[in-house]
């Protein structure tokens, strides 16, 4: 994503994967997950010639040549929630080593050039990375050059060859282009005031909102510049995410109240959400959050915490929090049918979230793993991800259907986890018509107005909707 904006900008950029094959496929446009416009982006970058792919091989060109290189990795999470680094740690000793390479064809510069370059390199993390990496990548960038430098004056020119800066990023899969382009904020953190102006230079067209675009008017007349130290740009992304977990997690207790009260949990997100001091967005009751950055995040915060033997309270109950979210979701199918055993309920969504093919920490899965543990039999459905589910479901486990009404056929229960565009336009008496007599919804994401479902015949249970 951020070499294909990049490239729009009017950039040159590499990319660089270490799997060879999946160079080629990016560089014939082909991507191998689902993200709105991007497929279009990259093409268009490719045909334009800002934009190129190459394996391994090409790194020692690009650190001979390039004023930026980002460090764009996978950190999923490792051992008790700390982020695996080891992708990281990779890429940054194969950019010391190549930057000692390159320097070996102008020995004689080598002191005064930066290891054969005219400036240093400007290294960015834009991985998600814990508080502190940015001072680890310098260190294993420089064990990559001293494992290939040999002359003294190449270790001295060592700390000039190259600058570490942190430039979080705050996409959201299935919007990434349009945060990407038009984003809330960029954050960049550097002790180097070089860095800074390059990056800041780099992203101008953003900055200024000066690119073209199709959208009219443009959704907003410039964009936040913000420059910190490494470690605050660091914490800035975490903070973020955890924050937004929270969010969610605080209206789904919200919610529960709801329930208990006869209040409508709608009503009281818009209610609340017109307050400056607290705003709309992240106040969706539901099922919860789930994907490849919240739990990941919220959980390395905490490893974080742990080191320095930091108690987050707050933290732990927003997960908590979330966690029972999926069960609530058996309650509630239990309280209607009573027993699970040998039912057929029908999950409509599979993906984490609309707009991407992404499993990862999905409550669908979740779900059917506690559905499947009561005996019931699980069949899903998603417009995207359908066939990626099918390839995890081991055997004996949730069928995978490729029509949301072939789902529906003889369910007991439809539960809504991922509130796609398709599902408020399915068409709700051949819904009824389909299912198991009395048919039943159970609406994890309160997508679906509930005297339209009533009416159709099928009973209607939501979260915090009195």
């Amino acid at each position: 994503m951020t070499g294909a904006c990049l490239s729009h900008l009017g950039h040159r950029v590499r990319c660089i994967d270490k799997d060879k094959d999946r160079a080629k496929e990016l560089a014939s446009g082909r991507i191998p997950f689902y993200e709105p416009g991007l497929e279009n982006l990259v093409s268009r970058g490719v045909g334009s010639g800002r934009l190129s792919f190459a394996g391994p091989e090409g790194l020692r060109r690009l650190a001979q040549d390039a004023e930026v290189i980002f460090i764009a990795v996978g950190t999923p999470q490792g051992e008790e929630g700390s982020a695996d680094l080891s992708s990281v740690a990779a890429v940054a000793r194969s950019i010391g080593r190549a930057l000692a390479q390159n320097s070996v064809e102008h020995p004689e510069e080598a002191p005064r050039r930066a290891l054969g370059r005219e400036r240093p390199l400007i290294v960015v993390n834009k991985s998600t990375v814990p508080v502190g990496s940015a001072d680890y990548v310098s260190m294993l960038i420089r064990e990559g050059i001293d494992a290939e430098a040999s002359a003294e004056d190449e270790h001295e020119a060592a700390a000039e060859s190259f600058v570490v800066a942190s430039n979080p990023e705050f996409l959201r899969e299935g919007s990434a282009l349009y945060d990407s382009l038009f984003p809330d904020r960029i954050v960049v953190g550097s002790a180097s005031r070089e860095a800074i102006d390059t990056l800041r230079a780099l992203y101008e067209p953003i900055i200024e909102q000066s690119f073209s675009t199709e959208l009219d008017p443009r959704p907003k007349a410039a964009v936040p510049f913000v420059t910190t130290d490494l470690v605050s740009a660091e914490m800035i992304k975490y903070a973020a995410n955890a924050f937004l977990a929270t969010k969610i997690s605080f209206i789904n207790e919200i919610a529960n109240l709801c329930e208990l009260v006869g209040a409508n949990v709608g009503e009281v997100a818009y209610g609340i959400g017109l307050d400056g001091r607290i705003g709309p967005r992240f106040l969706s009751a539901g099922i919860g959050w789930g994907g490849s950055c919240f739990p990941k995040d919220v959980a390395a915060l905490q490893a974080v915490a742990r080191e320095y033997e930091l108690e987050t309270p707050l933290l732990e109950a927003t997960v908590s929090v979330n966690e029972r979210r999926r069960k609530q979701v058996i309650l509630k199918l239990q309280r209607e049918l009573h027993t699970l055993k040998d039912k057929r309920i029908a999950l409509l969504g599979l993906s984490f979230k609309p707009n991407t093919d992404d499993l990862r920490e999905a409550p669908s899965l979740k779900i059917a793993e506690l559905l499947e543990a009561l005996g019931a039999r699980v069949v899903g459905y998603d417009p995207v991800a359908a066939k990626k589910a099918a390839s995890k479901s081991p055997p004996g486990s949730m069928t995978v259907v490729y029509d949301p009404y072939e789902a529906l056929r003889e369910a007991h229960a439809v539960v809504i986890v991922t509130e796609w565009e398709e599902f408020r336009d399915l068409d709700l008496e051949r819904m009824a018509s389909l299912m198991h007599k009395p048919p039943l919804l159970v609406d994890g994401r309160n997508a679906l107005d509930p005297e339209e479902v009533r009416t159709a015949g099928i009973r209607y249970a939501g979260f915090g909707r009195g």
